[in-house]
Order: C-alpha cells, then sequence, then structure tokens
C-alpha cells in the first residue's frame, strides 16, 4: 500500500480543527468552545456554562467586525449531513445543536432570569407566527448554536421558535414546552410546533419545527419551517420527520391570540388580515383561515357555490369560489386556479377589486371521467390532458389518487388543476414502482399507468 492510499482515510473522515497557533480572534474563539461545549453530565466542568457564553459571545462579536454574513459561515458548528432513507433519497438528520437558554443577544445580566422559563406568555396571533417564521426563510438566516440575528434569537432550531412565538429569550427544545401545551395531530394548525427531545443527547440530538399546514388530505406530509444548516428551510416534510418520527410530540403556544390569524377555538372574532401563506389552503387543509377564506367569498358574491357553510375543512366549493374571484378581476391561467395567493388575500380582506356577478365568467363544474364497467376505474381521458400548460380537473384527479396511493411527496402545496413539476416527478415515482424504466417510467401518465393507479 503506498503512502497515499495509507492517508486517504484520514483526509476523508478527519475533522478539521483550528490550528493550535492561530492567533486570530475567530480561531481562539471557537477553540475554547470547542473546549468547554460538553455539558456536565457528559464530563464536562462546571464551570462550563458561563465559559461557553462568554465564547459564544466572543464568537459573535468576532464575525460581526469580520462582516456578519460570512463570519456566521466559518463560525456557525458542522452542518449536520444528510442520511439516506430508506426509499435512496437524501434526507437531513435531526440533530442540529443548539444553545442553552439565553437572553436576547446572548450573554446579558437578564440572561440568568430565562433559566426558569417565564409564566406568563405573550399574546401572538397564528399569522404573526408564520410571517415571523417566513421572514427568517427569505433573509435565509444562517444556521449557528452560538450566533444571534439581528432580532436578538439564537440561530438555531430552539431560538427559531422562540422567534416565532414571541418569548423574549431564545429557549431550548428542553424548555419551550413550558410555554405550551401538549395536543394531538389532529388538532395541528399552522403556527404549532413539533419537538422531539433525545435524552441520550440533550443538546445535540433534538429538534423542533414549526407546523405550516397540511400539504395533503392523507396528512402524511406537512409544510415545516425549521432552522437547520445551512439556512432557515420551509419544506415538505413527512408527518412527523426525515427520522425519529415517532417520537416527535406537537405542542400549541399557550399565548396563542384568539382573536386574529385564526386561533386555536377557531371563533368568529376579528381575524388577521395578513396572508396566512398558500399551506393554509388546498386538498387537506382544515384551519380556521379556510372559513374566513369562505365568508370574505360569500360577502364578494361567492355563496352559490356553497351549498352547506363555509367551513374549516378544504372542499370544491372553496376552490370554485376562489377561482370565480380571481376570474372576476380579469386574471387567467395560473393566476386564477382557485387556491388563494397573497393577491387574492389582499382583494377579498380589503375589499378591493370586482365582485362575483352575473357578467363574471363562471368556472365550470369539475367533471370526471366515466367509469369502465366492469372495473370501477375512471377511463382515461387522453395523454393530452397532462403535461406542461395543461390546467384541468383531471390533473387535480391524478394527483389527489397519487397521494392516496402514498405517491405524493414532491408537492409542496396543492395537488391541483394545474399541471406542475411536481405531478411528472409524482408519476415518474409511481411508474418506476411497477417497475418500469426509460420511457415507460417519463412521468406523463398513459393507459397502464392511470389504470394501475386507480385500481
Amino acid at each position: 500500500m503506498t503512502r497515499t492510499e495509507q492517508l486517504t482515510p484520514l483526509v476523508e473522515f478527519a475533522e478539521v480543527e483550528p490550528d493550535e497557533d492561530c492567533i486570530c480572534g475567530g480561531c481562539r474563539a471557537r477553540r475554547r468552545a470547542r473546549l468547554h461545549a460538553a455539558p456536565v453530565h457528559e464530563g464536562g466542568h462546571a464551570a462550563a456554562r458561563s465559559v461557553r457564553r462568554r465564547a459564544a459571545v466572543l464568537m459573535a462579536a468576532v464575525g460581526t467586525a469580520l462582516g456578519g454574513g460570512a463570519a456566521g459561515a466559518a463560525t456557525a458548528v458542522a452542518a449536520p449531513a444528510p442520511t439516506p432513507s430508506p426509499g435512496g433519497s437524501s434526507s437531513p438528520r435531526a440533530d442540529t445543536p443548539q444553545g442553552e437558554v439565553s437572553g436576547l443577544y446572548g450573554d446579558s445580566p437578564s440572561a440568568r432570569s430565562f433559566a426558569a422559563p417565564r409564566a406568563s406568555a405573550a399574546p401572538v396571533t397564528r399569522a404573526q407566527i408564520i410571517d415571523r417564521a417566513q421572514r427568517w426563510v427569505d433573509q435565509k438566516v444562517p444556521y449557528s448554536m452560538s450566533r444571534y440575528w439581528s432580532d436578538g434569537y439564537r440561530q438555531d432550531c430552539s431560538g427559531f421558535v422562540s422567534m416565532a412565538w414571541g418569548l423574549g429569550s431564545s429557549q431550548t427544545t428542553w424548555t419551550l414546552p413550558n410555554f405550551a401545551e401538549r395536543i394531538t395531530k389532529a388538532d395541528l394548525q399552522p403556527g404549532d410546533i413539533l419537538i422531539y427531545n433525545n435524552p441520550s443527547s440533550p443538546q445535540s440530538g433534538s429538534h423542533v419545527t414549526i407546523f405550516g399546514g397540511w400539504t395533503d388530505s392523507s396528512r402524511t406530509r406537512y409544510i415545516a419551517y425549521e432552522q437547520t444548516s445551512p439556512t432557515t428551510l420551509k419544506r415538505s416534510t413527512p408527518y412527523a420527520y426525515w427520522n425519529n418520527s415517532a417520537s416527535y410530540v406537537p405542542y400549541r403556544y399557550k399565548g396563542l391570540s384568539t382573536g386574529g390569524g385564526g386561533g386555536s377555538t377557531g371563533g368568529s372574532g376579528s381575524s388577521s388580515t395578513a396572508f396566512p401563506g398558500a399551506g393554509s389552503f388546498g386538498p387537506g387543509a382544515n384551519n380556521a383561515h379556510v372559513t374566513q377564506l369562505g365568508r370574505l367569498l360569500v360577502q364578494r358574491g361567492g355563496g352559490r357555490f356553497y351549498s352547506e357553510g363555509p367551513g374549516p375543512r378544504w372542499g370544491e366549493a372553496d376552490r370554485r369560489a376562489t377561482e370565480a374571484f380571481q376570474l372576476a378581476q380579469g386574471w387567467r391561467g395560473s393566476e386564477a386556479d382557485g387556491i388563494p395567493g397573497k393577491a387574492t388575500w389582499d382583494y377579498l380582506v380589503n375589499g378591493k377589486g370586482r365582485d362575483i356577478d352575473g357578467g363574471t365568467p363562471l368556472p365550470p363544474p369539475p367533471v370526471n371521467p366515466p367509469v369502465n364497467p366492469g372495473t370501477g376505474v375512471p377511463a382515461f381521458p387522453g395523454a393530452d390532458k397532462f403535461g406542461p400548460g395543461a390546467g384541468n380537473d383531471w390533473v387535480r384527479q391524478l394527483g389527489e389518487q397519487l397521494v392516496r396511493k402514498g405517491y405524493g411527496r414532491f408537492y409542496t402545496q396543492g395537488p391541483g388543476p394545474r399541471w406542475t413539476d411536481a405531478d411528472r416527478r409524482n408519476v415518474q415515482a409511481f411508474q418506476e414502482a411497477q417497475g418500469w424504466r426509460g420511457a415507460e417510467a417519463d412521468g406523463y401518465p398513459g393507459p397502464d399507468t392511470w389504470r394501475r393507479l386507480f385500481s
């Protein structure tokens, strides 16, 4: 064996530490933080907590002096590497490390008062929680357990939730439940959270995400807002998470305001005018925002589409009424797909635009293909109904059946009537599951794909 071959494993697997003789502030702070990182129960020194705090503040100060984002990437803890899922795809690990309970911007004189969580909780609406979470997504806040963002909160998973809930301090996954009440999967609504606490590795093995709404009617996937490496993410996630799924526990913030943004009681109080996010609407959605949408549509002339309600569970009446309102504004194509976006919501809550009236072109009623006698399988409507530019109810029916069969993982919202690449990728996954390859698994449904999917 050559010397190069002997060294290869070391080069591939060794973790690179700062040089011991490097005198720059960043390297000194990193060596010091890592030296005192071990908690007491894992053999660390009892004084390590205060030392870790001072090291974290020093690292944040050095990062600010060196130029913000670039320094954040240099001082952040190493990113959790993806681990293969049983299906062969990569999904992130949930072992993102987190810091200790701290005040805003880190080690301040008031930080010690947060060692025991506050008894009271500041009121906040669901819409405010999602808006705050989306702000970090938009700003691409770098992940770090030692740095603090411009709003004062620590840039790790529990600091992210503390920010979205407006706690005034950066908590941990172990202390967040003190601000919340435990709920069930069936109770989950946007703004609630899912926590996994790992007793064998409390600081490095635990994780928390913010629930943003279901993505499918089977409730197997949801929109997750989370702070993980390299930056804040919003993505479709299998329930409850990519791994340790059975150990995640749903919680609801105790200070949730029921008077705005669709509170947990779903009462009839005044609702927030802020757009709650696309994840609040579409097949499988069941929340107060759907009720609010329906009532606004009825006020604007959409009552003809509802035989009962409106109610919190998304239905075809909500889609058709939304599409009719969009058509009344002169919108066409993807702008009139029946799913409310920011513009549709703004027009509704602020009384803008035209009402749905007799001159409005109404969306056609849903059309289902005839059922083949003896098989119960809907007749294949033709290949021209699917593919780029297609928009019809068969696309929606295809997507909903893919979700029922367990092949909806590429949807981040919907399914809907407008053909997207998510439809193609889900169809392709179904075709490959049949053992088909090449042209037989191109992601576009033909008669055989349709028959197998609906049988």
